[in-house]
Formats: structure tokens, sequence, C-alpha cells
């Protein structure tokens, strides 16, 4: 965006000093999150997703017959290896492996975007071993029998001898469900390209994605030959705990237990109340929100769907978007104010393509923009009502998904230290700036766990 647009709308330190009258700013210490986690080591990987693919019922495919993989566009851990692994599976079956982008709209609803968006994956036809068809074309493949909502599916997955969805199971963003974000979404939402993504996102205002994701996932999979999915699990590190094949009979059945072990692995807020939250960058490798509303307690104004009623944040500054998100500032919306490098990065044709699709185009207005983290941080501390500078709780992470460690003003420092779950990493210092931008990077989790 050019810089002359970015500074007009950029509010000047200056100005935001003088309206605020300069409030005393908190000084900020690190904390720590404790959790127990037992992570699928990484040199077992693959093997492990090759596992769960041989284990699903591939009798009535031929030999040799095509299998189409479903990828989405989640910032997953270790992707690539899974994916390599499940070609491989696939492969030794006696199988002819190809992998089919299943992200909806995403990659600006282009079959060129949706394959550069596989490749800022890491998911490209070297790393993962077979070819990578994407197509924006679909196929419609019936309706359902009492609202006749045409039910559409990429293309070139439908021509496929089976179809084999891999996806992380979580809870989802916009909705609360028996199955959320996971293998079902992805056959219904992400496989049936911008059109029928579009199309569900519709019905979804009156019809709700808590009923309609179960009712159309399994019309599909009686109507394709959709041999079972390739589930994944994560930890709170966002690394992989849990990989497993589950077959059509029972697939809603235990995606709605996996769902329910993601809810207890999910990383959140150290804090259930909070004055001001910094969040480094959003994107949607992040979240399909672009900053997770499960994480946030704020959902993007999902018509009939309500808002999580934990955490409360008061206001939400955001500093900047993730280089993988490519510009799509999806989610956006849900930050009161955000840094000019925000704006400057924002590609408004994608935000809105996935703003419309996904019928949230709230979701990606823009919030007041402001020049400098000095001045973000001081508006916010001066909306958040009446509060002593010293009982202010303010926390800053790098995103929604890593929560490890934080930056925690002294009130959060001081309640960290009664808690089993929390550490104290690091007392309270003032905040370093430098020409008016935080100096000190987010502290990193761990050296395992950056």
């Amino acid at each position: 965006m050019p810089n002359e647009i970015v500074s007009d709308i950029a509010v000047q330190e200056e100005t935001i000093q003088r309206a605020c009258g300069s409030p005393t700013l908190p000084e900020f210490g690190v904390i720590e999150q404790r959790w127990e986690t037992d992570p699928i080591p990484d040199d077992e990987i693959a093997d492990r997703a090759s596992e769960a693919v041989t284990s699903l019922p591939f009798e009535d495919v031929p030999e040799g017959g095509t299998v189409a993989l479903g990828v989405g566009s989640r910032g997953i851990d270790a992707l690539s290896t899974i994916v390599e692994g499940v070609v491989r599976g696939v492969r030794d079956l006696g199988f002819d492996p190809i992998v089919v982008p299943a992200m909806g709209s995403h990659g600006g609803a282009t079959a060129e975007g949706q394959q550069e968006k596989l490749a800022a994956l890491g998911v490209t036809e070297e790393s993962v071993g077979c070819e990578i068809r994407a197509t924006m074309d679909v196929t419609q493949v019936g309706e359902t029998p009492e609202r006749g909502v045409p039910l559409y599916f990429d293309a070139i997955a439908a021509e496929a001898d089976a179809i084999v969805p891999i996806n992380r199971i979580k809870p989802h963003t916009d909705f609360d469900g028996s199955v959320e974000s996971g293998l079902s979404k992805m056959i219904v939402i992400g496989l049936g390209k911008q059109r029928g993504a579009k199309m569900a996102h519709d019905w979804a205002v009156d019809w709700s994605f808590r009923n309609m994701i179960p009712e159309i996932g399994s019309q599909l999979l009686d109507e394709l030959p959709i041999v079972g999915g390739v589930a994944i699990v994560e930890d709170e590190h966002d690394e992989t705990t849990l990989l497993e094949g589950i077959p059509p009979e029972g697939f809603l059945d235990r995606e709605e237990e996996l769902l329910e072990m993601a809810y207890d692995r999910m990383p959140t807020l150290p804090f259930e109340e909070v004055d001001v939250l910094v969040v480094d960058e959003l994107g949607k490798d992040i979240s399909g929100q672009g900053i997770d509303t499960n994480v946030i307690g704020r959902r993007p104004f999902t018509i009939n769907e309500p808002e999580p009623e934990r955490p409360d944040v008061k206001r939400i500054y955001v500093r900047g978007l993730t280089p993988k998100t490519k510009g799509n500032a999806m989610g956006v919306g849900s930050a009161d104010l955000i840094h000019r490098d925000v704006f400057a990065n924002v590609d408004t044709s994608k935000s809105l393509i996935n703003a419309m699709t996904a019928s949230t185009v709230r979701g990606v207005r823009l919030p007041p923009v402001v020049e400098t983290d000095r001045a973000g941080l001081t508006a916010a501390l001066s909306t958040i009502g009446v509060v002593d500078p010293e009982d202010a709780r303010v926390l800053r992470v790098s995103d929604t998904m890593h929560l490890k460690r934080a930056f925690a003003s002294p009130a959060l420092v001081e309640e960290a230290r009664e808690r089993d779950d929390l550490t104290v990493v690091a007392e309270p210092e003032p905040i370093a700036f430098e020409n008016g931008a935080f100096v000190e990077p987010i502290p990193e989790p761990s050296e395992s766990h950056p």
C-alpha cells in the first residue's frame, strides 16, 4: 500500500499522547504457562501418518486407482511431513496419490493462489512426493433433501477413485457444535472450493454450522468415494500429539470425541480478565480468523452464533500480519487498534473475498490505525475505564497460537506467583522503546517450542 496513504490514515503518536495526557505505561515481566505434553517425536511423524492412512478401508478402490488427498491452508505443525507420510502409505498400498487444495476461497479464490498457499506451508510436489492438482472448478454431487441446498465438490477430487481429507481437529472460531474445525468441515467447505464455501456460509446464517456440517458431511460420505480421513490433534505447543485414520463408519462420532481432546489441549490466555491484550501478529496460518476467537473471547460477528463467555478482554492492539498470511487480514476487525504495519500490508482483495465467502465482512473492517507501539498501548490503556496504572492487567503475546510465554504487567505477575500453573520467568522492568516501537521481541516459549 502506498506510504502516503498509510501516513495519512495512521494517527501520530504525538496526537495520541496529547489527547490521552501521557498515561503511565506498565512495566513488563515474563510469565510462562506450565503444560504437560507428550508429542509424537519428529522422526516418527511420517511413519505414523503412513500407518494412519493404511488403516482405512481401500478394498473397493481399483489397483493403481487415484487417491485424492485433501490438504488445507491451516498452519498445522509438520504438515508437509504428515502429507509425505500419507502419500507414501497410499503408494505402498498400490494406489496413485495426488494432493488437492482443500481450502474453500483461500489463496484469493484462484487455483494458482491455492497452490502457492500450500507451498507457503511447505507442501510442494517435491516435499510430499506426488503431484498437486489445483482447480476452482466444482461439480454438484447432490442436494440436501429438505432444503434443496446444492452440494458442490472439487471437480478433480470428485473424479478420483478414493478421497482422503487430512486435517487437524480443533475448536472452530465461528461456532460451537458436535464437530467444528476438522475433517467434516474440510469435506463440506474446504473441498467445496469457493462456490461450495460461499453456499455453506450463506445457508449457515439461518441453518447454523452446528447443524449443517454434520448433515451435509454425512451426505457427502454417502455420495462420494471418501474412504475416511487422517485426523490430527495438536497439544498446547501446537505439536502433533495424535495421528489417526478414521473410517467412514463412525466418522462423525470419532471426530466429536477428538474435538473434546482438542479442547482440552488448546492453548489459552493465562488469565481470564485482561485490560489490554497486545498481539504481535495475526494471520490465516495462526487461525481461520487470523486471531483465534476462542482465545480472545470475541467472535467475528457471525450471525446466530453467541460469543464465548470467557476470557474478558477489554482492548486488543494488533501489531502486524504474519508473512504466511500473504496480506489476508481476516479477523482484523476483532482488534480495537492496529499498528500502521498491519494497514500497510493488508491485501484488501484477498481479505474481502475470504470475508464474503465466510459471510463475516465485519471481520475485516479496519480499526483505528496508530503510528507506533507506544501510541497503540497508550490509546488502549486510555480507554479501559478507571483503572490505577499499577492495577492494569496488560498482556503481550506473539499470536493466539503460541501462548507458552508472554509479557505481563506487574498485576498479572503478582497473580502468577500464586498459581501452580504459571511461572514467573523475569521480573517486571520498564518497557523499552526505540522510535516508539517495542525493542524487546516476544519471549520465545523455549528453545524446543519457538
